[in-house]
């Protein structure tokens, strides 16, 4: 005799009542990250109103008169982009793309190796890649900063380039080593019976199926870059040839109150990329983050 099983139907009834129960989380949730959307609407729409608007009236006046062109203008814009954000936002960029793509590069063919190539010592290397998390970074600032006065590279690309690909590497191995590592075993094994050695392996298998582990660190290392602002003051310092957004937006606040109506024009152009990078790849952050910690 045969023992079958059934599959549980789920009626209408069950379906609309389940659904109707998340309204509440659903209701929080939009709730919730209106009030969180507010200051921002509120400095995006200061950051298109003239000065002496901003002085004397709150951002939320000008929802009566939205249609009217006398409400908006650009000025804030252009001054500050004249005033040194124009070259700040270039050198912002310069900082972040190697500092991303290094750590990305060099931590690849390390979480490949831990993962799935066997050496003497392979689990306690591990270790302490993963130990130096814990390390707080402004802990190596002095050393690094005395390595590079010797070597003179003080206040140039290469040196916030090789600072921050350094303070990402630990996490980039530890994210990067897991997933590859719930990556499934067979595939590997078919690999070597075809006769591919390790780095064809992992050029033309590894690297295609991480693709979501690598974008989230993607997304992780540039915003962190990109918002950085200590590595970048203490490293680059506050040459204006090498100023990056954050110290000139720091400068910028440190200005008084004549610059106050400046600073919703310059934020909007220090977290415009940002967005636009963590919407584009948003839907590989959380999946990149998860994949490899629960494997089966």
């Amino acid at each position: 005799m045969t023992a079958t099983t059934q599959t549980p139907t789920v009626t209408p009834a069950k379906e609309k009542e389940s659904r109707f129960s998340k309204w509440p989380i659903y209701v929080t949730i939009s709730v919730i990250a209106f009030l969180w959307t507010i200051p921002t609407l509120g400095l995006l729409i200061n950051s298109f109103r003239e000065s002496a608007s901003i002085r004397t009236d709150g951002w939320w006046t000008v929802l009566g008169s939205v249609f009217d062109s006398a409400t908006w203008s650009l000025e804030n814009y252009r001054t500050v982009l004249d005033e040194g954000f124009g070259n700040a936002f270039a050198n912002t960029l310069a900082v972040s793309i190697p500092s991303v793509v290094i750590p990305i590069t060099i931590a690849a063919f390390a979480a490949y190796a831990f993962a799935w190539m066997h050496f003497p010592g392979r689990n306690l290397m591990f270790v302490t890649v993963v130990g130096l998390m814990v390390v707080p970074l402004q802990m190596a600032l002095i050393p690094i900063l005395r390595i590079y006065t010797d070597f003179d590279v003080t206040g140039t690309f290469p040196a916030v380039w090789l600072a921050h690909a350094g303070f990402g590497l630990p996490l980039a191995v530890y994210l990067l080593r897991n997933y590859m590592g719930s990556l499934p075993s067979s595939i590997i094994e078919s690999a070597n019976i075809d006769g591919a050695d390790h780095f064809s392996i992992f050029a033309r298998l590894i690297v295609p199926l991480s693709v979501p582990v690598l974008a989230s660190f993607a997304i992780f290392q540039f915003l962190w870059v990109w918002n950085d602002y200590l590595v970048a003051l203490v490293f680059l310092g506050i040459e204006p040839n090498v100023r990056v957004l954050t110290v000139e937006l720091a400068d910028l606040a440190g200005r008084g109150e004549g610059a106050l109506s400046l600073l919703p024009a310059a934020a909007f152009v220090t977290m415009v990329l940002p967005l636009v990078v963590f919407f584009a790849l948003q839907r590989f952050f959380v999946r990149g983050l998860t994949a490899g910690s629960v494997k089966g």
